[in-house]
């Protein structure tokens, strides 16, 4: 059984070696937010979306349409799906409470445990073949249809009484028929479990076997190795039943912890979703395009994880960018850009994740890796200067890169003096943009700014911090070019409060 709930024909493997920038992600993007919002204090839920979204760059517009609708269904009949994830969390706390037989090697240990396992999650899986026949119809994506289905197919009436049957069996209560050959030195060989006599069993044959010769052997109470010697036989003809019953059981709870993982992405899905509703924030589905198409608009973008931490409703920008492979964001300090930069990045993450975006519309072609350069701290430890530090991280992002990537810039480069940041930037951003790698740059860097302007390439686009004459700003991020000036008039008057 398999629940391919995130994934059409696999499962999703938790353990998925991560993007080599995965922490630079997190801490530019500030991930750790969006997954906090998800988990609601779930560590388990935290894992499982941090999983997801950061091998989101792996997907194709097939497992995100596949995605979307999944989850669709799911913010839809909420109460259901919650309802399975906690069954199937609770299954899995049956196999806990098994402990006292973990450690034991002892066929008779591994097959009371094992058989009382099993009994115990044929129960659960009897729950999730109830809530299959009650509630199929409500769900319409083609994840759950298929879940549906497979659960009423393999998990039928004769499937549970069989399970019933053999199970009643295995308990031995008129003990156990074992065969078994001579070997060298008549040594018994190949002891194979068999079925009991029924009680039903053809007279004629009954009578046939009455008159074959029957040996019994008798042991004393006292003598202590022939019971040993007849519990080794024993074990020996129950050990493969044994395992094969483990195997059986380790199969159920591997299907149930599966289930439990793929739904908890879209259960993070549905606290993150109840949490943006409850603050008014817009949130839709996107339309994804191809990695080979060059495609960026949407309405209303807003940061999410800024919004998540103050908790309330932010600003939102829109864009229209198809065909730009560049974007270069100018502007006074504290626009917004920064966080305009960061709201593209988690919107591309959600996205190719398969998650709704936070906007009210938004369309990104697909990028095969994410990248981030932001600057950093000074290196305390005195390593390296500021612009070694960051030229070798941008070394570490061009060994891995390849065309249909994107790639974030937050005023890199900026450790120097102007003249030289701009030239290192500016040969940096032509070299990605000519391989068809995506990069948007958030920069003060006039000179470079300036130069990019001026070649008016048509895969171009130029936006700039709002600021109204009085000095207020909006942090609406609108279409425009460099302005030379970096308002340092506006920090003076913050700081001290009075014209010059």
């Amino acid at each position: 059984m398999k629940a391919h709930l995130l994934f059409k024909d696999k499962d999703f493997d938790i353990q998925h070696e991560l993007p080599p920038n995965a922490d630079d992600l997190i801490k530019d993007l500030e991930l750790t937010t969006l997954f906090s919002a998800m988990a609601q204090g779930d560590k388990f839920l935290s894992r499982v979306a941090n999983g997801v979204i950061l091998q989101s760059v792996e997907s194709d517009l097939a497992t995100i349409h596949y995605r979307q609708a999944v989850l669709n269904d799911c913010l839809n009949n909420s109460a259901v799906v919650n309802e399975i994830y906690n069954l199937s969390g609770a299954a899995l706390e049956c196999e806990k409470k098994m402990y006292f037989g973990l450690f034991s090697q002892h066929p008779e240990t591994i097959l009371h445990r094992s058989m009382t396992l099993i009994e115990d999650l044929a129960g659960s899986l009897k729950k999730l073949k109830k809530i299959a026949d009650q509630h199929k119809k409500l769900f319409n994506s083609d994840g759950f249809v298929a879940f549906f289905d497979m659960l009423q197919k393999e998990l039928t009436d004769e499937y549970f009484a069989s399970v019933q049957a053999r199970l009643k069996e295995l308990k031995f209560r008129n003990g156990i028929l074992v065969s078994a050959q001579l070997g060298d030195g008549n040594k018994g060989i190949n002891y194979t479990l068999r079925k009991p006599n029924g009680e039903n069993q053809h007279w004629v044959k009954h009578f046939v076997k009455s008159l074959l010769p029957v040996y019994t052997i008798f042991i004393s109470d006292r003598d202590e190795s022939g019971a040993r010697a007849l519990w080794e036989l024993r074990d020996r003809g129950i050990n493969m039943i044994a395992n094969v019953l483990a195997q059986s059981s380790d199969h159920i709870l591997s299907f149930f912890t599966l289930l439990r993982t793929e739904l908890a992405f879209y259960v993070g899905c549905m606290n993150l979703h109840d949490h943006l509703l409850q603050m008014d924030e817009p949130i839709c589905f996107p339309s994804p395009a191809a990695e080979e198409e060059v495609v960026l608009n949407f309405r209303e973008l807003f940061d999410v994880c800024l919004a998540l931490s103050q908790g309330k409703k932010v600003v939102g920008n829109n864009l229209a960018a198809d065909q730009k492979i560049l974007g270069v964001i100018t502007g006074a300090n504290q626009g917004g850009k920064s966080i305009f930069l960061r709201s593209l990045g988690l919107g591309q993450l959600m996205m190719q994740s398969g998650m709704f975006v936070s906007a009210e519309a938004f369309s990104a072609n697909l990028c095969n890796r994410l990248y981030t350069h932001y600057k950093r701290e000074e290196d305390t430890s005195m390593k390296s200067g500021k612009l070694d530090e960051e030229l070798s991280r941008m070394n570490e992002i061009v060994n891995q890169i390849q065309p249909n990537a994107m790639v974030l810039f937050n005023e890199s480069f900026a450790a120097t003096n102007e003249r030289e940041g701009s030239e290192i930037a500016r040969q940096i951003v032509n070299a990605l943009t000519e391989k068809g790698i995506k990069v948007f740059f958030v920069t003060h860097l006039y000179e470079f700014a300036r130069h990019e302007f001026e070649k008016s390439l048509p895969n171009a686009i130029f936006l700039r911090a709002e600021r109204k004459q009085n000095s207020e700003r909006t942090f609406k991020i609108i279409e425009g070019g460099p302005l030379q000036t970096s308002f340092g008039e506006d920090v003076y008057h913050s700081i001290f409060n009075h014209e010059i």
